[in-house]
């Protein structure tokens, strides 16, 4: 396989098959008081990091690599203070990611190296998508440590099975 294809699938891949499993699990553990909870007004609460990853995803993937218009209000998305639930977070950001993944599905591998100006940068395709698999990681981390903070329990993401960690979504 190229190098390029198997970047774009791995990224594909992780977007819906770790990070958002995992951020659902998350959110599933809490009521809609702690989804919206922030430990103070420096913070964001997992429902800002939500609304967040979706228009980050939508901003740099749908509209910057796929070139369809940017509709993106980013300081919405941390002006919020309650509204969805987490089951309607969810479905939002799973409509993101299904829009990332129909613009990702149709990357070709020799659209890497093209040129973007995604939020006043000059970046090239894969610049915007290795950007995109980082920080959706790095919210997904916060994600997961609020809703265990918030909870107090495990998330049981894995088991062992023959000596093999297994994801359980």
């Amino acid at each position: 396989m190229d190098t390029g294809r198997a970047f774009i699938d791995r990224s594909r891949a992780y977007l819906r098959n770790d990070y958002y499993p995992k951020i659902g699990l998350a959110v599933e553990a809490l009521s809609t008081e702690d989804v919206w909870w922030r430990p103070n007004d420096a913070s964001n609460s997992i429902g800002n990091l939500i609304l967040h990853l979706a228009g980050n995803v939508r901003q740099w993937v749908v509209s910057g690599i796929g070139g369809r218009p940017d509709l993106r209000w980013r300081q919405g998305e941390f002006d919020a203070r309650e509204g969805l639930s987490g089951d309607e977070l969810l479905a939002h950001l799973k409509e993101a990611l299904e829009e990332v993944d129909g613009t990702l599905s149709g990357l070709s591998e020799t659209e890497l190296d093209a040129g973007r100006v995604i939020q006043g940068m000059e970046v090239s395709v894969l610049d915007a998508l290795y950007h995109v698999v980082e920080h959706f990681s790095t919210h997904t981390g916060q994600i997961i440590y609020i809703s265990k903070l918030r909870s107090g329990r495990d998330l049981e993401f894995w088991e062992v099975k023959d000596g093999r960690a297994v994801p359980k979504w």
